[in-house]
């Protein structure tokens, strides 16, 4: 287990292998960081499914309006909706997509972010400076590593739980 430093702006996500701790980098992504904490602390992150898991590439989550209930899960449009609330601006940085890293996910505009998200699986420094990254695993990157694979997968697994360490 990680060591937490900072409870506030770490989330705590429960796969079925086991937990994911995710620092936050508020410093870099104030906007996107706050984002994923409204979200994780409504309860609208349990039970999404990663509905587009590319080996070697990412693994992409956080659809709250189309993959969120088991019976709501519609293949063809996961990975199409987001939150009731605004979109994010691109809050773009230097820091890479290395493994590990959290990225925003977004159609065509880069101010289009609003609940997905990614997090990489091997450095994909392609994206850089394209995606906003806010955040990095610092533990349990094996129970991504284990997460099905698909576009979307048949039987997707799912965020069991996400919250935010300092409510814990």
């Amino acid at each position: 287990m990680a060591e937490i430093k900072d409870p506030e702006n770490t989330v705590l996500i429960a796969l079925k292998d086991g937990t994911v701790t995710i620092e936050l980098m508020p410093d870099i992504a104030p906007g996107h960081c706050e984002r994923m904490k409204e979200l994780a602390r409504s309860g609208q992150y349990d039970n999404v499914a990663f509905h587009r898991v590319i080996d070697g590439f990412m693994a992409q989550t956080g659809d709250v309006a189309n993959a969120n209930m088991e019976k709501d899960y519609n293949p063809g449009r996961a990975g199409t909706g987001g939150s009731d609330l605004p979109d994010l601006k691109a809050e773009f940085s230097r820091i890479p997509h290395d493994r590990g890293t959290i990225g925003a996910a977004r159609s065509q505009s880069p101010d289009s972010a609003n609940s997905q998200f990614f997090i990489n699986f091997s450095d994909n420094h392609f994206l850089n400076g394209q995606y906003t990254v806010y955040g990095r695993v610092i533990s349990g990157m094996e129970h991504v590593d284990a997460i099905t694979r698909g576009e979307p997968p048949a039987n997707p697994d799912r965020m069991i739980s996400v919250k935010v360490a300092g409510d814990a």
